[in-house]
């Protein structure tokens, strides 16, 4: 097996200047850096981790607890951001799923607690506000997609459905649509209520009466288990004689059926009737033609972002713990026409 004996030897330098390579450390030249850095590549060198556990107060390991975000294809992202900070942070990253079960949470914390994790990436699929099921265990945490209830301890980091259903709003407003329709997403969601109210707001800001909306309950019922009204809504929408020129969908997965409902009977798009959606959920927004224009959840940087911030948590920032939000970007594509 190499040892840090050999790769000092070849590199030309002392163990302990191959030890501050490994780790990161700094009063390493650059040119002595990389010159470690090859012959660990040369030899095949694999660093002793839990040999490097034991000498430190840390694992260099951060936990992630999810609910279903590892197999949803759509905020898997979120992950995908955390592992890209990792690997150029020299991180290493412990998933667990909780598949929504609070029993199997608590022995997760518990698992990880024994492993000596630094620090706990807690996420949610949904936008919501919950507490997390730690029993006994304290690890420094940052939410993901979530935020705290009760505890003021946890610092957050959220996408801003509100500005994204805003710009969305003022986006069909500003292309001369009066007469809009709405069809919500299940009203337990955080993410869903603020749509809702930013779409409210921003029509009224522009002058619109509650009369000139259109607004119909597309879900609702346990997540996972919703009962589905979006192509009964959409079609009793679109039947009506003074209809929508436009509608609003909660999500890009409803947008499908109002598309569907909107063809049914006849009505070009977006010619007839625009349609706008919400998360950029590319399989969706990309596939319907013609392409929706929608507002981009940020699940990558939102990754990117918590894991930066957990880094700074552990590390002992005295910042203030806060909910911070991201940009839902619009992203303008040919299902809106202007009048």
């Amino acid at each position: 097996m190499v040892s840090i004996v050999s790769v000092a030897k070849v590199a030309g330098v002392s163990n302990k200047t191959v030890s501050r390579v490994i780790n990161g450390e700094p009063y390493v030249t650059e040119e002595t850096r990389e010159r470690v850095e090859r012959a660990i590549r040369d030899l095949g060198y694999v660093p002793n981790m839990a040999a490097r556990q034991i000498r430190s107060s840390r694992s260099n390991t951060f936990g992630i607890i999810a609910d279903y975000v590892s197999t949803t294809p759509y905020s898997v992202d979120i992950v995908r951001g955390i592992q890209d900070w990792a690997n150029v942070n020299g991180k290493t990253i412990l998933m667990a799923n909780t598949g929504g079960a609070f029993e199997q949470e608590i022995k997760i914390w518990r698992m990880f607690q024994s492993h000596r994790i630094d620090g706990v990436l807690y996420i949610t699929m949904y936008h919501r506000i919950i507490d997390p099921e730690t029993g006994d265990v304290s690890i420094p945490t940052v939410m993901i997609n979530c935020r705290p209830q009760t505890s003021e301890l946890l610092p957050s980091i959220e996408p801003d459905d509100y500005q994204g259903a805003q710009d969305l709003t003022r986006y069909l407003l500003e292309r001369g649509h009066r007469k809009i329709g709405y069809i919500r997403l299940n009203p337990i969601l955080l993410g869903a209520e603020l749509r809702l109210d930013a779409f409210r707001k921003t029509a009224g800001d522009f002058g619109l009466a509650e009369s000139d909306l259109t607004i119909r309950l597309g879900m609702e019922g346990p997540v996972g288990a919703e009962k589905n009204y979006v192509f009964a809504a959409a079609t009793e929408m679109l039947q009506q004689k003074d209809r929508p020129t436009a509608i609003m969908s909660g999500n890009d997965e409803m947008a499908i059926q109002i598309y569907i409902a909107a063809m049914a009977l006849g009505l070009r798009i977006p010619e007839d009737v625009s349609i706008v959606g919400f998360d950029d959920f590319r399989t969706v927004s990309l596939a319907l033609k013609p392409e929706l224009t929608t507002a981009a959840l940020p699940y990558y940087d939102l990754g990117l972002e918590g894991a930066e911030l957990l880094n700074s948590v552990v590390a002992g920032s005295k910042a203030r713990p806060s909910s911070r939000v991201m940009p839902c970007k619009l992203v303008e594509r040919t299902s809106v026409c202007s009048l």
